[in-house]
């Protein structure tokens, strides 16, 4: 029988739902319970475990409660206010202005006096977020909805989407998100987890006071599903255009009626400062994640790596890791950092016999049965160690890994003046990889090692929005033969051991992969979100017990429930893996790692993956890498080399010139497809200290969206044009410096050419199907009336000036211009007058000079230090 119970407090809007056997006495309890939850916020019913029987109880389990009154929908537009009360307005006067406010108007959503989306239903409500008390922002507001019927999965109409540009991120796959770009509600794909419209005069959002078009009201609205409590919320459209909320426990006993705080609204004029700010909002709000500002970064991030995957995949071994770091360092690009990769793990697979043909999935059922290295690193299976101590041991002070005390010195006082005291502990790093639960099969219960963290088989259960998008099929091997999951309690013992003892071995860090099978497995845990917050918690605090910086990779964690949940991890994978293997797919891997970035660049410096420098695309990955923002490492097999493309992005000493922030699309590419329209280049924008790079690629032809229906994923190669402008660099005020005239000097690293530009100007572009260009657009500097400057920087670097450090005139007169600048090569700059003499560390040296463009070039040493750089006028 059931006992259905409807609170009195309209403002909770929750209901204990119970299933069972109807007695006097359990009546009397069920009685008692709910009082207790009426007259305190804050309880939530007990949930039954795991190994309840699912049909004895069905507990609803309340989220807390949100104190903010809901908006109460407005009968006219005048409703709708921006400012002081509307008793103080009869009072004064004052005139009524439309507010950015969201607010419901005549069952429309309305946003800056534009209807966003129509026949709002009444379940919905807006809830400002200046009435939680978390901002004085006047813009942002939350959305929420209730329904009559507790359930662990809700899915809401929000009403219906006026026609306007949008993009979205949305999971395609369960691990991985990528964008999307349409017009219309139907086009929104199920799992969308941001989404970015733009409202201009030509979008058909209209005002409702009239049916003209505002010619200057041009603004972006952003939509972020968010958690609240227990619950996990995304977003998807319908054939009839309208948008839907989904909202999810993971746990069939996790229940709810009711959400107030599922979705984040808010807008503004500049689409990159909108996303930052909404983050910070969030941040502060929500207090379970931290924003990228305020996370300590990884060193690794700033030198060359190498990963040992696609190199080796699980065959890598100790000989093979030997002989890939020597043909590294003899090419003149020695790896700083090293990823030994999947395959150096002790796991065992009961499903697929030796000697027995092999069962497509089965490789994905390996269970750990220790959290010590497998034999290839043990003892005899090992020719060059004993164990992967003295293996770690060997490679750091052979291969120039390991770091001393007068190394470690000598490095600090140079960084130091680069980083302005910021302290950088160590540079040299060794990771490995293992999965967040220990492999991908988890952990085997029938290991007498493993015992102690209670590992159980648990099958996944996947949600609708997984299985409506791609099948996976590690996630189809999962759910057949089951993860031997580590006891929730025991997950943080589990991590402390495992990276102990890897940091006992000489280990500095690890690659987590595998983090969003988490979500599937929060039946009888309490839900999805509780249980990816436990598992990410113990992830953290063992890393920074364990590991002296902040040294960990997340990866294949694109659900949002790792996003929102992310208080320490600073590094997380922007993409599915570069795969050499597939032609077809290399455009779709840079395209979607620089839009997935708009919204993971706010909570991590996304990692754009490693690529191997001697496949045919290694120049249009390469150069990617350079204006990502990102870690740069390949996974280049031992004897398969491009050391030529390799030093474009790595100076001898192991060191890149890594720029400032996310690499990401600049605003006019941001409603575009670069990968299917035909038309369209993909230009990606970042910023140095004292300059802004752009990276221009052409993409057309080369690869199909998932799920996206179109073209028949066949080869064709196109020639396309566009243009590039000192206005993409969004932010390139921030390194002008003062008094900027908004001149710029455009250096386009193939070509070779210079060009003199207003910020306003435009310089075109052409491209064939996977090439691409770079451009690095420095700010001209006025030293005085007749002498202007711009610093262009290592320019036989794809982004060389991230390589310039600093510029000063210790002369009043503008005659003597100091540059600061790292590495070694040929220095670049713009200058409007040929110098008298150029001085290196107070040398002269010799530099040649254009007059037709202003190009003065001179060569610095084969030092890696930084170099003083005098111009002389």
């Amino acid at each position: 029988m059931f006992l259905f119970l409807p609170m009195a407090s309209s403002s909770t809007g929750l209901y204990y739902f119970t299933q069972t056997r109807i007695t006097l006495h359990g009546t009397r309890t069920i009685f008692k319970r709910f009082v207790k939850s009426h007259t305190n916020p804050f309880y939530t019913y007990p949930s039954p475990s795991h190994s309840q029987n699912p049909l004895s109880v069905i507990n609803f389990t309340p989220i807390k409660k949100f104190h903010s009154q809901p908006t109460v929908h407005a009968k006219n537009l005048r409703n709708c206010w921006s400012g002081s009360s509307k008793s103080d307005r009869s009072e004064t006067g004052a005139k009524m202005t439309v507010t950015a406010i969201p607010c419901i108007k005549d069952r429309s959503l309305m946003i800056n006096g534009k209807v966003l989306l129509s026949g709002v239903p009444s379940e919905v409500t807006v809830y400002p977020l200046t009435a939680a008390g978390s901002s004085s922002c006047s813009s942002a507001a939350f959305l929420g909805a209730s329904s009559c019927v507790p359930s662990s999965r809700h899915v809401f109409s929000l009403g219906v989407l006026q026609e306007c540009k949008f993009l979205c991120l949305f999971r395609h796959k369960i691990w991985w998100m990528i964008p999307r770009v349409g017009k219309s509600g139907s086009e929104i794909p199920i799992e969308t987890q941001m989404l970015l419209l733009e409202v201009k005069e030509e979008s058909a959002v209209y005002d409702v006071d009239s049916a003209r078009q505002s010619l200057d009201n041009t603004f972006y609205i952003l939509l972020l599903p968010l958690l609240e409590g227990q619950f996990r919320a995304s977003l998807l459209g319908t054939p009839a255009n309208e948008l839907e909320l989904c909202v999810e426990s993971g746990d069939a006993y996790v229940q709810t009626t009711r959400v107030s705080e599922a979705v984040l609204i808010n807008s503004g004029e500049d689409p990159f400062e909108l996303i930052k700010n909404s983050f910070k909002i969030l941040e502060k709000h929500m207090g379970t994640f931290t924003h990228i500002e305020h996370k300590k970064k990884p060193v690794h991030l700033d030198w060359f790596g190498w990963c040992t995957w696609d190199a080796f995949y699980k065959d890598v071994n100790p000989r093979g890791i030997k002989e890939g770091l020597e043909r590294f360092i003899e090419g003149g690009c020695p790896p700083k950092f090293l990823i030994i990769d999947d395959g150096w793990q002790d796991t065992f697979n009961e499903f697929q016999k030796e000697g027995e043909p092999f069962i497509r999935g089965t490789e994905f059922a390996s269970r750990l049965m220790d959290i010590k290295e497998n034999s290839k690193f043990l003892g005899l299976g090992a020719d060059l160690c004993t164990d992967l101590h003295e293996f770690v041991e060997f490679i750091k002070e052979k291969y120039g890994l390991k770091y001393d005390l007068v190394l470690k010195v000598v490095f600090f006082a140079m960084v130091s003046l680069l980083k302005t005291f910021n302290i950088i502990d160590s540079c040299r790093f060794v990771y490995v990889w293992h999965a967040l639960v220990g492999y991908w099969g988890g952990l085997s219960p029938s290991s007498e090692k493993m015992k102690k963290y209670n590992p159980k088989i648990s099958y996944p259960v996947q949600s609708p929005g997984n299985v409506g998008n791609l099948r996976d099929i590690a996630m189809e091997s999962l759910e057949k033969y089951g993860i031997g999951l580590v006891d929730p309690q025991k997950i943080y013992d589990f991590y402390i051991d495992l990276h102990s003892y890897l940091s006992h071995c000489g280990i500095d860090g690890v690659k987590v992969d595998v983090q969003n099978v988490i979500e599937a497995l929060g039946t009888g845990y309490g839900g999805r979100v509780v249980l990816t917050r436990k598992y990410q918690e113990a992830l953290e605090d063992s890393v920074a017990r364990n590991f002296k910086e902040n040294n960990v990779i997340c990866c294949m964690c694109h659900n949002s429930d790792s996003i929102y949940s992310s208080k320490r991890c600073a590094t997380a994978r922007a993409s599915e893996d570069f795969m050499p293997w597939e032609p077809m797919y290399q455009t779709l891997h840079i395209a979607s790692v620089a839009y997935n970035s708009l919204l993971l660049g706010e909570i991590t410096v996304p990692d754009w993956d490693m690529f191997q420098s001697h496949h045919n695309t290694a120049e249009f990955h390469g150069a990617a890498r350079a204006v990502g923002g990102c870690a740069v490492y390949a996974s280049d097999k031992a004897t398969e080399h491009d050391f030529k493309l390799l030093k474009k992005l790595v100076l001898p000493d192991g060191s890149i010139l890594r720029a400032k922030y996310a690499g990401r699309p600049t605003q006019d590419c941001l409603f575009v497809d670069p990968v299917m329209d035909g038309k369209s280049l993909l230009k990606i924008w970042n910023l140095n200290k004292l300059s802004g790079v752009i990276g221009v690629f052409n993409c057309q032809g080369a690869g199909k969206w998932p799920l996206k229906e179109g073209s028949k994923n066949v080869f064709k190669s196109l020639v396309l044009s566009g243009h590039v402008s000192p206005l993409d660099v969004h932010f390139l005020g921030e390194v002008a410096g003062e008094n900027w005239s908004g001149d710029c000097a455009v250096y386009a690293f193939h070509s070779g050419s210079l060009s003199k530009t207003p910020k306003e100007g435009r310089l075109e572009v052409s491209l064939l199907t996977l090439e691409c260009e770079i451009f690095t657009i420095s700010p001209i500097r006025i030293l005085n009336e007749n002498i202007h400057l711009a610093p262009l920087g290592l320019i036989d670097m794809y982004n060389s000036g991230g390589a310039t450090e600093n510029l000063s005139c210790p002369d009043s007169s503008g005659c003597k211009v100091r540059v600061d600048v790292r590495g070694c090569g040929r220095f670049g700059a713009y200058s409007s007058r040929k110098p008298s003499y150029c001085t290196v560390d107070g040398k002269k040296e010799e530099f040649t000079y254009d007059v037709d463009n202003g190009l003065l070039i001179v060569k610095l040493g084969s030092e890696c230090n930084v170099k003083v750089i005098y111009v002389w006028y």
